[in-house]
Parts: C-alpha cells; structure tokens; sequence
C-alpha cells in the first residue's frame, strides 16, 4: 500500500505542478501533501483527497465524495478531506482548479487563525453538538465559517443519517451568531428546501 500511495503522490506532483513546487510528508500513517508549509491534500492507502473548502461546495454536494477517515479509540473521524476520484482525475482543468481552491483557503486559514474560537462559544453549539462536528473533522469556528453550515451537515449526515434539519438551523444560527429559534424564515424554508432536495427521487 506504500508503493501505491508514493505512485500517487509522484501523480499528483507532475498533474498538480502549476501550484508549485509538491513536498510531502508523512503523517498519521497517511501522508501530507504542501506548497510551501501549507497543506492542501492527503494521501493514504494509494488515493488522493483534497481539503474541503466553501468554494469546493458545489463539486462535493453534487459528487457525494468519499470522506478521508481514521479510526480514534474505536471511532471513525472524519477530516476535512474529500477523495479524487477517476473521473476527477481524467478531468484535469477541474481538478487543478479544485486543488487551487483548498491551497488557498488553507493558505487564507493559516492567516486568520489566531482569532479562532472554540465551537462551544458559538450559539446553538452544545457539548454534544461540538463532539459530533469533532468527529467529522470540524474543529474550531473558522472551519465551520469555511464549509458552511450545509456543508457541515452533509459532513455530519454521513456519521448519523437520522440528523434533523434543526441541527442545520443550529449551525446556520452559529455561524450567523444569532439563536437557531431567530433564524429568518425565509432562510429556514430556503434550508429545508434544500434537505428535501437531497432526497433520492422515488424509484432510483
């Protein structure tokens, strides 16, 4: 599995090279891959991930990609990295232009990061609640800013599919900074049309 993750990242070096010069290291048994000191992908067991960004929102709702996960004490975490798959890859434009999306919103991250908050200090954002977004690889309030509270419930759907549409009003209040009982409704109906949007049609 080493052999194939080195051939992996030796392809992502020469089809991501117009975002500089690709170093990588290794890092929880998988490996990191940076420009300059900014990471921006992984690669573990042979595939590559991208780090998840707001402007990598569209492709990955309309992909369902597949999540970088780890086991933690028995536990799966899920991180902010979604998987390249072969389509992805034998579309070149997109994926360097998805590759260049999360180098700069890490970039942007590394910048603001010094006025990061905990997730508990945020409105709507319960002991549990913040447990439940750690374990999908949503740390601390610039990344739930990043993805978006519909990105963040996607992420969380996949660890609990019985997640309810007020945990996405909660974390839409969060970020707003308002209580999730305050929301516009206008707003509310805009994200339960949303929820009912991602339903599988009947038959398929």
């Amino acid at each position: 599995m080493k052999n194939l993750s080195y051939a992996r990242i030796y392809k992502s070096q020469e089809y991501l090279a117009s975002l500089g010069t690709i170093s990588y290291r290794s890092l929880f048994g998988s490996y990191s891959l940076t420009v300059g000191d900014t990471v921006f992908a992984m690669v573990a067991d042979g595939e590559l991930y991208l780090r998840a960004c707001e402007q990598s929102v569209q492709y990955c709702v309309k992909h369902s990609p597949v999540w970088l996960t780890f086991m933690k004490r028995g536990r799966p975490v899920i991180l902010n990295y979604y998987q390249v798959n072969d389509a992805l890859w034998r579309n070149h434009p997109q994926l360097v232009s998805l590759s260049r999306y999360s180098l700069d919103a890490a970039v942007k991250e590394k910048q603001t990061r010094v006025s990061q908050h905990r997730l508990r200090e945020l409105p709507n954002i319960s002991f549990h609640l913040e447990t439940l977004l750690s374990e999908a690889g949503i740390n601390d309030e610039n990344t739930l800013r990043t993805l978006g509270a519909q990105m963040c419930w996607l992420k969380l759907l996949q660890i609990n599919p019985s997640l309810t549409v007020k945990i996405l009003y909660a974390l839409e209040g969060a970020i707003s900074g308002i209580h999730e009982a305050a929301l516009p409704t206008v707003r509310r109906r805009e994200l339960v049309e949303w929820v009912s949007s991602l339903k599988p049609e009947p038959g398929y």
